[in-house]
């Protein structure tokens, strides 16, 4: 394990008041077996084709080298590992690639897809099970398999399941899911809402606009459909982290409050303030902007974000220590975030890492 010293500084004491690892959320594996799967079945040339509406030309040009250049990082354990080291993480949080999602598959195909994912991140993680911790995939696009999908993710020994902002047809307030909500908090499962595509299409199809404004728009639009809908009402003990900081909502909310406050409509399905939800949720700490990290921590809590990178894609960051430093918090809400919230929401267990400076606001 790597210490969580600072580069450039060794431990100095012997009693650390912040033991435990530097736990990166945000981490993502790519499974060829998926992949090949879904390789010529009706539905994916369409899929690829909205895709490629979506991101417009520019962006997909940019996107093959990129991933091909991260290919080693994405799919072998041991350069994971190499690269975490140098990044000064202890545990990797890992996900499947969103681009395995594919909600246009049939119910048969979507239960492979799933199972294939579970099994494959499970295998991945399995090289290295004190510094891997592994979360599968649901299919949102047929909610009478998302429970048998989280069981089955379950029964591999991860922690849980990663889901997109909506699926076809469906948003996450959708009755369908609440059976996959009740149960995802009766086991303790981890949720991680990341989006995959934005349902703007065309109008942001330069200039990158898919991911930079899409990602973050997507993320606000999912996390209110849970809130005004009351789906966090009805199940208080969900596990849910969002990527990208939650997107635009944390650091919005306040327009959400004031409908919520002077409407009728708004605030019909959900008890309280929504600004007051933010408590029940967690949010990665991939905001690219110490003040608006800052902001996040602020309207959050610091007990509610964790580091997170997006490892390896180049929308995320190579040095995710670096960018907690650089919001210059704290020293207690530096280590929450860079572990400690982590490490109690994965319930990870080990023996304490070598312990890091005291003193001082880390930087």
């Amino acid at each position: 394990m790597t210490s969580h010293a600072p580069p450039g500084q060794q431990p100095t004491t012997s009693t650390d008041p912040y033991p435990w690892p530097t736990v990166d959320v945000h981490a993502h594996v790519l499974l060829p077996a998926v992949e090949a799967l879904v390789d010529g079945s009706p539905g994916l040339a369409e899929a690829r084709a909205l895709d490629a509406r979506r991101n417009g030309p520019a962006a997909l040009a940019v996107n093959g080298p990129m991933v091909r250049e991260r290919i080693p990082r994405l799919i072998d354990a041991r350069v994971r590992l190499a690269a975490m080291d140098a990044q000064g993480v202890d545990v990797q949080l890992v996900s499947p690639s969103p681009s395995h999602y594919h909600h246009w598959t049939d119910e048969a195909t979507a239960d492979k897809v799933c199972r294939l994912a579970n099994d494959g991140t499970a295998a991945h993680c399995s090289a290295a099970p004190d510094r891997l911790k592994g979360l599968g995939l649901v299919p949102l696009h047929h909610p009478d398999l998302a429970v048998p999908a989280l069981e089955h993710a379950l029964e591999q020994g991860l922690l849980g399941v990663e889901i997109s902002s909506h699926a076809p047809g469906r948003e996450l307030s959708d009755p369908a899911y609440e059976p996959f909500w009740q149960r995802a908090a009766e086991t303790g499962a981890v949720l991680f809402l990341h989006p995959f595509g934005c349902t703007l299409d065309e109008r942001l199809d330069r200039w990158y606009l898919s991911n930079s404004v899409g990602q973050p728009t997507e993320n606000a639009v999912a996390l209110s459909h849970l809130v005004f809908s009351g789906v966090l009402d009805r199940h208080p003990g969900l596990k849910l982290i969002a990527a990208h900081g939650g997107g635009y909502l944390p650091t919005h909310i306040g327009r959400a409050d004031h409908a919520w406050s002077v409407r009728a409509d708004a605030g019909t399905d959900c008890a309280h303030l929504p600004s007051s939800y933010l408590k029940r949720l967690h949010f990665d700490s991939l905001v690219h902007d110490p003040r608006v990290l800052r902001a996040l921590v602020a309207a959050a809590g610091a007990d509610r974000v964790l580091l997170g990178s997006d490892f390896p894609f180049d929308m995320g960051t190579e040095d995710p220590l670096g960018a907690l430093r650089a919001a210059h918090l704290p020293e207690a809400d530096f280590h929450a975030v860079r572990g400690g919230n982590a490490a109690a929401l994965l319930r990870l267990a080990g023996p304490p890492r070598s312990p890091a400076p005291t003193g001082g606001n880390p930087s």
